[in-house]
């Protein structure tokens, strides 16, 4: 549907795909695999998510070629091209990294749903994503705003979290949650999250 109204409209669409291996169920669905959109398709990707290579700043473009042209003409007199280690490390991700890419999509997976089972239970209502390492828990049943909420959550407990806020007005209410660390302190986090809400929620 969105391809056919991007045709019918003369548009082009940008695919920011950073996150696509990290989908769960479902599996993954990507704009380039969509043979009529190639001539107003311009894919985006990187190695910060999927292969972990956040501190490598390394990413890369596809689309049709006289939109890369004009990006070069910006692109090559405004920043100096990615590290040669950071293109090196990335061909080694490429080539040899579809094992370590499937064992961290498994173990979010579980950490995923650790959090939003934790997040439903202690009573903040939680949808379950398909996709990256974040949650997005309503916090509305507590009376607090996500600023409120959130700070108050890291100067009591010692747990760092992103108010919905900070993402507009439709995020007021909720509050993003990563779980891209260990399983044991998610449980730590959890337990201290639940402490806090517990005198909110009831």
């Amino acid at each position: 549907a969105l391809a056919d109204f991007a045709i019918r409209h003369n548009l082009l669409v940008i695919s920011d795909e950073v996150y696509s291996e990290l989908t769960y169920e479902g599996g993954r669905h990507s704009m380039a695999a969509i043979p009529r959109l190639r001539d107003r398709l311009i894919f985006l990707n990187g190695f910060s998510k999927a292969w972990s290579m956040t501190g490598f700043r390394l990413g890369y473009v596809c689309a049709p070629a006289p939109l890369t042209d004009a990006m070069m003409k910006i692109h090559q007199f405004g920043m100096m091209c990615a590290s040669s280690i950071s293109q090196t490390a990335g061909l080694e991700a490429v080539r040899h990294g579809d094992a370590a890419i499937a064992e961290m999509r498994d173990s979010y997976h579980l950490r995923r749903n650790f959090v939003v089972a934790s997040l439903n239970e202690m009573g903040l209502d939680c949808f379950m994503p398909r996709g990256a390492f974040y949650v997005f828990p309503s916090i509305r049943s507590t009376g607090l705003s996500s600023k409120e909420f959130a700070l108050r959550l890291l100067n009591e407990y010692n747990v760092a979290c992103v108010p919905g806020g900070a993402f507009g007005a439709c995020g007021e209410g909720f509050l993003r949650c990563a779980y891209a660390t260990g399983m044991e302190s998610l449980k730590e986090a959890m337990d201290r999250m639940r402490t806090f809400v517990s005198s909110f929620v009831h």
